[in-house]
């Protein structure tokens, strides 16, 4: 199995490689053919994690090495999704190689063997996992589209015809995406939260435990929660929800990363990550 993430992982980076030659060369047949590449790469990573689940019995996120690869799934399926949704051929110029690095790093981790519990084969943990991880995917989204949103201001305030002002969309279709990205990921953050108290409460009897990931979860939706009703109240947007949009994803990076690795709690001693 670890034969099919290598070969995954190759054509994550190969489609990386067709994304970044579109920004440049903008020929539809690159990003036609680099989609296809992806489309290949996350069928075979999909029936890799399926396999994994079969032969576990639970969804495969018991240490960083699983949690990466869960990461760079569930990116690269929401990347695909947002194809269908808005066209944002060039947003794959930030997604694609994103999810293969995400991927060459879970390959560095050594894949430790941990024996099963009987908690991780809970259906709460598989709607909370699930939920978090395709909602911190579509927040991931909402940053690259954040981050063209301001290339895109820059060269229409310069009043220069530059290298991105050629190659993205308009403002408002940037604004418009990444809103509908941040929108869908804070609703699956909540039904993940939400989920993740239940199964808190038949582990560890208790919803609430005050784990620094658990803080740190609700900070991050906070701030999410805190964009979403500037938009609709002040009318928050452009400019501002880009930015917030970019410094809302580094938080669920220090969340998903920084919590685990430098803090002590429920989560990092039940899954070793």
């Amino acid at each position: 199995m670890e034969r099919v993430f290598i070969g995954v992982t190759f054509l994550y980076l190969l489609s990386s490689a067709g994304y970044l030659s579109y920004l440049f060369l903008q020929k539809n047949a690159l990003q036609q053919i680099s989609a296809a590449i992806l489309v290949t790469a996350f069928l075979g990573h999909t029936a890799a994690i399926g396999y994994n689940f079969f032969l576990a019995g639970h969804i495969p996120v018991r240490d960083l090495h699983e949690a990466l690869s869960m990461v760079a799934w569930t990116l690269s399926g929401s990347y695909i999704l947002s194809l269908n949704r808005f066209n944002l051929k060039i947003l794959g110029a930030f997604a694609v190689p994103l999810t293969s690095l995400t991927m060459i790093a879970s390959a560095l981790l050594p894949h430790a063997s941990i024996e099963t519990q009987t908690n991780f084969r809970s259906i709460w943990l598989v709607f909370h996992i699930l939920a978090v991880f395709i909602g911190e995917a579509a927040f991931a989204l909402a940053c690259g589209i954040g981050i063209l949103y301001l290339f895109q201001e820059k060269a229409i305030k310069t009043k220069r015809r530059s290298f991105f002002y050629r190659r993205l969309p308009s403002l408002e279709l940037l604004d418009a995406s990444g809103y509908t990205c941040i929108v869908a990921g804070f609703t699956l953050m909540t039904i993940g939260l939400a989920t993740g108290f239940v199964y808190a409460k038949l582990v560890w009897g208790k919803f609430l435990s005050w784990d620094p990931k658990e803080i740190w979860s609700a900070i991050t939706w906070l701030i999410y929660a805190a964009l979403i009703h500037e938009r609709l109240t002040v009318g928050w947007r452009g400019r501002k929800a880009a930015i917030l949009a970019i410094i809302g994803f580094c938080v669920v990076i220090f969340t998903f990363l920084g919590v685990n690795l430098f803090l002590k709690g429920h989560h990092g001693a039940f899954t070793r990550w």
